[in-house]
């Protein structure tokens, strides 16, 4: 028998007629694409149903969120509507599964008018009375404390400085860099709830008149009480928010995954890391 009649005969089938291990090519190809389509599920599942992702654009929920925060929503505290759903996916009216916010959530809903996304904290629950009087938030005729602390302080750089009108709040650290040094203090709301808010000078809306909170709707308010656009005023597109129909829920916020300063820059990749925000990554909100 010649050398390639022995190799024909260790390729081709034995006598006994077993076949030669068939190829799983095929079989692994649509093993991988139902992995995928599995995979596609679970993300949908999970934005759909039980978190949403927001990054914060404005400083209306200083010293709480900074611009540059990257954080993840809890969906089902508040149950579901259109505003919670992709696609406006239409639930009837209402939401479904709804449970009311409680005061002090933070939370992010659609704009009355413009349907964009805000986030801001939950100040009045339907029924309440609330009012601003010389910067001190009452609720039903009570005013909740407010106790100075600590100012906030926000790293910064001298040309970029705290924004306009701010300049007297700029600082220079022991190390010579610039921050932003903010008047701060503590509130804590009837059911127990604390939070920092920022209160610089006196603004228009430092004094409201008494407004009552419709049935189905919500009064928020921002931390950074004097660059708020919030339910202290009339809502108008693009701009304050009036009262927020509950049905405009999206979710409570619930925690920081990433956050940075603003300063990478993409082609310089080793930027990407300093200008992370690492002491707030994972931090609850």
């Amino acid at each position: 028998m010649s050398d390639t009649d022995h190799i024909r005969e260790l390729r081709e089938p034995d006598s006994t007629g077993a076949a030669a291990r068939p190829e799983k090519k095929p079989e692994d190809a649509k093993s991988f694409a139902w992995f995928l389509v599995k995979l596609v599920l679970i993300v949908l599942l999970f934005r759909t149903l039980v978190f949403t992702s927001f990054n914060i654009p404005s400083e209306s929920m200083m010293p709480r969120l900074l611009v540059g925060d990257y954080l993840f929503a809890a969906k089902w505290p508040y149950g579901y509507s259109r505003h919670s759903l992709p696609f406006d996916l239409d639930v009837g009216d209402g939401r479904l599964f709804s449970t009311l916010p409680e005061r002090g959530d933070v939370a992010i809903f659609k704009h009355p008018i413009d349907k964009s996304d805000y986030i801001k904290r939950v100040i009045g629950l339907p029924g309440d009375t609330i009012q601003m009087m010389d910067g001190v938030l009452y609720i039903n005729g009570a005013a909740v404390p407010k106790e100075p602390v600590a100012n906030f302080v926000l790293p910064t750089t001298a040309a970029r400085g705290c924004g306009p009108g701010r300049a007297r709040f700029t600082v220079r650290q022991a190390d010579g860099s610039f921050a932003c040094s903010f008047p701060q203090f503590r509130e804590t709301l009837p059911n127990g709830v604390s939070y920092n808010v920022l209160d610089l000078t006196t603004v228009e809306v430092d004094n409201t008149p008494p407004i009552t909170v419709p049935q189905g709707h919500l009064l928020m308010m921002g931390d950074n009480r004097d660059n708020s656009q919030d339910s202290r005023k009339p809502a108008v597109a693009n701009g304050w928010v009036g009262m927020v129909p509950v049905e405009n829920l999206v979710g409570r916020a619930s925690f920081m995954y990433f956050s940075t300063d603003g300063s990478a820059e993409w082609l310089k990749p080793w930027t990407w890391f300093t200008a992370a925000r690492w002491s707030r990554i994972g931090k609850s909100i």
